[in-house]
């Protein structure tokens, strides 16, 4: 990158401004890795839960069906 095209943001030494397109561009390169793995991390955790729930709703499903096979042999 160019220094040149870069200005210090104040009070953030991680933090400076691209004069061109006027972004904020951090380059702590570990706190961005750190966020990155965060949100992979966060995601795994939403597909887990989304799976466990399609799983329980599979289960009830099942549930309900047998419970409506017992009653259809009570009869």
């Amino acid at each position: 990158m160019n220094d040149g095209q870069f200005l210090q943001v104040e009070d953030n030494a991680d933090l400076v401004r691209d004069t061109r397109s006027n972004a904020i561009v951090n380059r702590n390169r570990s706190a961005y890795s750190m966020a990155k793995r965060r949100a992979e991390e966060a995601q795994q955790q939403r597909d887990e839960i989304r799976n466990a729930t399609r799983e329980i709703n599979s289960l009830k499903s099942e549930m309900h069906e047998i419970k409506y096979l017992l009653n259809k042999l009570v009869e």
